[in-house]
Order: structure tokens, then sequence, then C-alpha cells
């Protein structure tokens, strides 16, 4: 990208919806596909779209976070690229945490400003999508505009918790409203024609309307961020400082095309992933010239040792024996060890192998404590392991469809999907 543009991620999300998996992390940080976590699909779409200035703003659970980034992301002396850590800060006119996107977007603006951007892109860092951000930079730039939005025709039932926005055919944004509820004002934000055709949709052939939803990208005149954050009161973008916008500033719209999705659930997370196992997946994670960067690391290939593997994702540094997978996600390191069953499982594999760290039992109701992985003969269906967990021997974890959400033991059922937390001991013998 030839212009001077520095993306701004907001990677301070409590993802209070994707708990327990942000029971010791921020959603950023949560692994996703074995061997990546969240913030990696933004940052790599920065990197491919040639911004190389990229801040990222942390507050909640951040330590995960902020290790990854710091042992990921490490541009040459060449360059002059970074990806550059913004965590919540007191001051002497601040005391307390931020409160919002667009608050934690205004007190982190200070560092940002210096560097006399041509446009600030803001970025959320927990979406599952590939997208090339200058094309949507340069049409902002030449058209003048003040802000300009991605947006994407969604179905109905998705569109009650999304910003939505009406645009005249130029692409001007003519109104923005945060997650209507009233389906007399839904009707007014239907997905114009010219952009359905734009994306490869007809109204005819579609089964469901579809709205037109902010995807939460903006691209930022620098000068007008300043200003339409000098009301301490405009907590949230989406909430306040868009709908202020329409009119006032000229908004555009961008349209995108390609898969999008906010995996902000237990159950989206688990569905993703299971999309992920499945011939020509809506979100592949290679492409090519396009590959999803991250952390690397020296791990051997995985073993798989008289095992029947059908269906799945097997990441590096995992070890199966006499095992049977299918439909799942197993991540690095992981250990199933024989007459496992999995089947729709999400392993998240493990930070070390076993004996690499001092065991924790402080969670251990009784009896001995199972080694790092899945246990002999443990049955797993529907079911998502957090990292280092430890599954004992003839464990079982089956779904249960009348219970949507509950917890346990070491344990919780979220949307009908049973969680094992990180770090989490279920002994021998256990059924779940």
């Amino acid at each position: 990208m030839k212009h001077n543009t520095i993306a701004l991620i907001l990677g301070g999300g409590r993802g209070s919806r994707l708990y327990p998996l942000t029971l010791e992390r921020s959603k950023p940080a949560v692994g996703v596909a074995g061997k990546y976590r969240l913030i990696d699909i933004t940052v790599s779409n920065c990197i491919h779209s040639g911004i190389r200035r990229i801040f990222v703003i942390t507050q909640f659970l951040s330590a995960s976070l902020h290790r990854h980034l710091m042992q990921t992301y490490r541009f040459d002396a060449f360059s002059n690229g970074f990806v550059e850590i913004l965590a919540a800060e007191q001051t002497p006119s601040r005391e307390s945490w931020y409160q919002g996107t667009a608050d934690a977007v205004r007190e982190s603006l200070r560092h940002v400003v210096q560097y006399h951007a041509d446009a600030i892109v803001i970025l959320s860092g927990d979406h599952l999508y590939r997208m090339d951000y200058g094309p949507m930079v340069r049409g902002h730039l030449e058209a003048d505009a003040d802000i300009t939005l991605a947006v994407q025709p969604v179905p109905r039932i998705e569109a009650p918790r999304m910003g939505l926005l009406r645009a005249a055919p130029d692409g001007t944004v003519v109104e923005f409203v945060e997650k209507p509820q009233d389906p007399g004002i839904l009707e007014r934000f239907r997905a114009p024609d010219h952009l359905l055709d734009q994306c490869g949709m007809t109204r005819s052939a579609l089964s469901d309307d579809r709205f037109l939803a902010s995807m939460g990208i903006y691209v930022f005149r620098p000068s007008v961020l300043v200003e339409s954050l000098k009301d301490p009161s405009r907590m949230d973008f989406g909430k306040e400082v868009l709908p202020a916008a329409v009119g006032r500033y000229r908004l555009r719209a961008h349209p995108f095309c390609g898969h999008w999705e906010d995996i902000g659930t237990i159950r989206s997370f688990f569905d993703a992933h299971m999309a992920m196992v499945q011939p020509n997946p809506p979100f592949p994670l290679y492409e090519p010239g396009w590959p999803i960067f991250t952390r690397t690391r020296a791990l051997p290939p995985a073993r798989i040792l008289e095992s029947g593997i059908h269906n799945s994702l097997v990441a590096d540094g995992s070890d199966i024996t006499g095992a049977q997978i299918r439909d799942s996600v197993i991540g690095l390191r992981s250990v199933v060890r024989p007459g496992a069953r999995l089947t729709r499982v999400v392993m998240q594999g493990a930070d070390y192998y076993q004996g690499e760290e001092p065991i924790d039992t402080t969670s251990v109701p009784s009896g001995p404590v199972p080694p790092l992985g899945i246990g002999e003969g443990a049955v797993l269906e529907q079911v998502i392991v957090d990292k280092n967990a430890r599954i004992g021997r003839g464990v079982v974890i089956t779904p249960k469809g009348d219970v949507a959400d509950f917890e346990g033991p070491n344990y919780w059922v979220r949307d009908g999907i049973t969680v094992i937390p990180k770090g989490a001991v279920i002994p021998d013998g256990t059924v779940i």
C-alpha cells in the first residue's frame, strides 16, 4: 500500500459470550484451527494488505495476547514496520478502564497521531475472514471520504445483533443504527439489489432477505477520527460515534463479498471449526499468496500410529496412537491415547509436553492426576477441550441435547456443547 496507513486493532475484548474459553484470556487470544489465535487473522490481513504499522489496543486478561504478539511479529530493521501493544493505562487525567471501543481508541490516539498517517484503519481482533484492506483505503482516499465502513449483506437472523446501515447508489451512508430490534426499523435496511448483484446474489434466489451490515472495519480520516472522539460521553463506535457522524461527515460504504464471521459465541466457534474439516470449507486455512501468520514453533510432525482419522485437522507435535478421530480439530502437542474415540471435538492442544511443566493439582478433586491429553478408552463427542487439559482413562463426555447451559466440576455446557476449560483435570472414569 503506497499510502501512509496505520491500523488500530481492538484486542481488549472481554468475550463473555465465549466463556469459558475466555476464562484466562481475552477473546482475540483464543486459539483457532489448532495452531493460530484469532488475532493472527487480522494481523495477517494487515501484513498482506501492505499495512506494516499496526497498533493493538489491549485491556482485559491481556498477558497471553501480549506474549503471543511479542513472540510472533517482528519486522526487520529496514521495513519501518511494527506491531506495537497499547495496553490500557492510567494517566494523570484518567484512572478508569476503557468503557467501549471508541473510548479505547480515544485514549490511545496520542500514541498514533504523531505518525501523520493519511488514513487510520480500525479493526476488530476477533473475526474470521480474509480481506485486502488496500482497495478499501484507496477508495476512501480517492472519494475524499471522511469515514469508510466495510459492509456485507447478512441474513435476517443475524441482522438484529449487528450495526445496520442504508447507503445511496453512490455508496454514501445515509442512516446507521446499532442492533435494531424493532421489525419496522429493520425493514429500512434491506440490502439494495445492486449490492446483492455485486456479491453474486439475486434476491429471487435467496431464501431470506439480506440486510446491509457493518463489519466493524472502518477507515477514518485522522482529523475526523480525533474530532469524532472529542465528546468523552461517546464510548462505542456502533452505538454512538457512527450514528452521530451520519449527515455531519462524508460516510462511504465499501462492500465486501467474501466470507466473514464473528465467532463470538461457543456455538459459532464450534460450528466454524466443524466447517473447517469439511470439503470446500467457507474459510479455507490455506489460500495461495495469503497464508495466516502465527508463531513459529520447533515442533516435530504429528505422529499417528494405528489410528483412524476422518475429516479432521491435526496440528504439529501431536501424538495419536490407536485412536479413532472423526470430524475434529486436534491442536498443537495434543496426545490421544489408545482406544480413545473423538467425534466432533475441538482440541486446543497444549503449551508444553508432559514433564516439561509442573503439575497443578489445585483443581483435582482427589486421586491420581491423569497425564496431559486424552486418556485410554475415553469417548468424547461434541466437546471443546481447551489447552493443557487432562482427560483421564475411560472418561465419557457426550452431547446434552436437553441442556443448553450448565456448570459442573471442571466443565461447562454452553449452547449444548461441553467445554473443558484450560488446565482442567477430568479424573479417570468420569461420565459427563
